[in-house]
């Protein structure tokens, strides 16, 4: 196989990394435009990516950091079922592949088009994988993202790896039932259509690429393109070597108690590779702040993909350049039964700020922190659900200020319109707009958080599992801290976690973190 690596030259190499992200970014285009919720279709709340026969990630589309760090486990889970060409997985137990509850995961297995009637697993020459958050997918609120949840089971319908489409035909039966457990039955359905529909995207795109270069060329292709990958980042981290760094950060409460959530992290860079250590960090919670391991792999494969140039491919390359240990008891090491509906989306950001935080504290020059957040906000009332999160300000660097009203770190999802909002849900967004002075000063400024206001029109419910409430995103390099976030009903505050009973007329005001500043500010 290293002579086959060896014909490939740069350009060509290149030609073909280029190929087979496209046939990535093909996926997320075809879920984007067939999906029914705004989450997915306006938002794009939704990941893609494409694996070779070894459960290998070959390419992703630009989505979600944390959907595409975790997925390889996915594939992992799917091809222990020893799935055949044709086979379509669902899943999003999180400990069985998934993240957490309201990312549903499609996992399609692909046959070689050189043997059509082959329908064994050793036919199977690769995978297509997409992972939607759901806008609910039942437990004990609206929206499966419950405040207060303290088991997995409160926080939805769990989904092991199982057959949804067996040999090219829905399993109808598995389909049924995973309706019957969510509150928006048609709304759920087209979402999951749609992802079957990116999937195929995949599996043809893939298929093509098989037939036109032959199985040789494709494996050897594959083999360079991770080899360079790991080459690259390596590369990236020699100019570190011998660095040693650590930092502690917290969460503010587990959504049981407001108790602070200790995030430890140790890094040390040797022989070209990013060893991580999360050694201190809190014992699993009672809350749902809690990830599964592969969500504490993403965030170090989310920071280390930082630190390369933009023209290194992102793929399973990137992570053999990391090494990852994790305490048995840790909140980023959950067990079962530990609830996680939190720990996707606010735990994977402050693993991410801490990671960034050692690498600082090891020498290499990184941004001040954002707002460290994803601000999630969910309403929920008789036959609808409604889920986003918030961008807000980003962390300045020494190259510049920090952008404004942007999702930062483990969230890479667009804004929701207010006519897509107002049109589908009975809710009127009274305020909009840009948290003016909420950056960090310094030499640059960090970036502004955002205001929005919710008017519920009807009596709903409304979850926030928020972060940054009381500890603010940090300047850096003698920067100032950005402002921190509130939560307010009706002009009060609401704690940083709540589940709130709201009656037509109310008001939720979010106001997002802004960004630490960089360098001290000129006389």
């Amino acid at each position: 196989m290293s002579e086959q690596r060896a014909t490939f030259d740069p350009l060509e190499l290149t030609v073909w990394s280029n190929a087979v992200a496209m046939i990535a970014e093909e996926m997320g285009s075809v879920l984007v435009r067939a999906s029914l919720s705004p989450n997915i279709r306006e938002r794009r709340d939704a990941s893609a990516a494409l694996f070779d026969g070894d459960g290998r990630m070959v390419a992703q589309a630009a989505h979600i950091p944390v959907h595409l760090g975790a997925m390889p486990d996915s594939v992992a889970a799917v091809r222990a079922r020893r799935p055949e060409p044709g086979d379509v997985f669902l899943l999003n137990d999180p400990f069985r592949g998934g993240s957490h509850l309201p990312d549903l995961t499609t996992v399609e297995a692909i046959g070689d088009p050189a043997r059509p009637n082959d329908r064994t697993h050793d036919a199977v020459i690769g995978y297509a994988a997409v992972r939607a958050h759901h806008a609910d997918v039942g437990g004990m609120s609206p929206g499966s993202m419950p405040q207060g949840a303290t088991e997995l089971v409160q926080e939805g319908l769990v989904v092991p790896p199982v057959r949804l489409v067996r040999a090219g035909e829905i399993v109808d039966d598995v389909l049924a039932l995973l309706l019957a457990n969510v509150r928006t039955p048609d709304e759920r359905l087209g979402d999951v259509r749609a992802q079957l529909a990116a999937c195929a995207a995949g599996r043809d795109g893939w298929r093509a690429l098989w037939a036109r270069s032959g199985e040789a060329r494709v494996r050897a292709a594959v083999d360079a393109l991770l080899a360079y990958t790991t080459r690259r980042a390596s590369a990236r981290l020699a100019a570190f070597e011998g660095a040693e760094g650590s930092a502690v950060d917290a969460l503010e409460g587990d959504g049981v108690t407001e108790d602070d959530v200790p995030v430890r992290a140790s890094v040390r860079i040797v022989g070209g590779r990013l060893h991580v250590d999360l050694a201190g960090t809190s014992p699993q919670v009672r809350g749902n702040v809690n990830c599964p391991r592969s969500v504490a792999m993403a965030a170090a494969v989310f920071v280390l993909r930082t630190l390369l140039d933009d023209d290194v491919p992102t793929n399973d390359g990137v992570a053999r350049a990391i090494s990852l240990v994790v305490p048995e008891d840790c909140v980023a090491n959950a067990r079962w039964p530990a609830a996680v509906a939190a720990g996707n989306v606010e735990m994977s950001q402050r693993l991410t700020d801490t990671l960034f935080a050692a690498l600082a504290d090891a020498g290499v020059t990184v941004p001040a922190q954002g707002q460290g957040t994803m601000n999630n906000v969910t309403f929920g009332g008789d036959g609808w659900t409604f889920y986003e999160t918030l961008g807000g300000g980003q962390g300045a660097s020494d190259v510049g200020e920090g952008p404004t009203g942007v999702h930062v770190g483990m969230s890479n999802t667009l804004n929701t319109p207010v006519e897509s909002l107002e049109t589908a849900y009975p809710l009127r967004v009274d305020r909009y707009a840009v948290r003016a002075g909420s950056g960090g000063a310094g030499a640059h400024r960090g970036g502004d958080g955002v205001v929005r206001s919710y008017r519920a029109l009807e009596p709903c419910t409304v979850t926030l599992l928020t972060e940054r409430r009381r500890r603010a995103p940090r300047g850096a390099a003698g920067g100032d801290d950005g402002t921190p976030g509130r939560n307010l009903l009706n002009g009060e505050p609401l704690p940083a976690k709540c589940r709130v009973r709201l009656r037509a007329g109310d008001v939720v005001t979010i106001e997002t973190p802004g960004g630490g500043g960089y360098g001290a500010r000129h006389a």
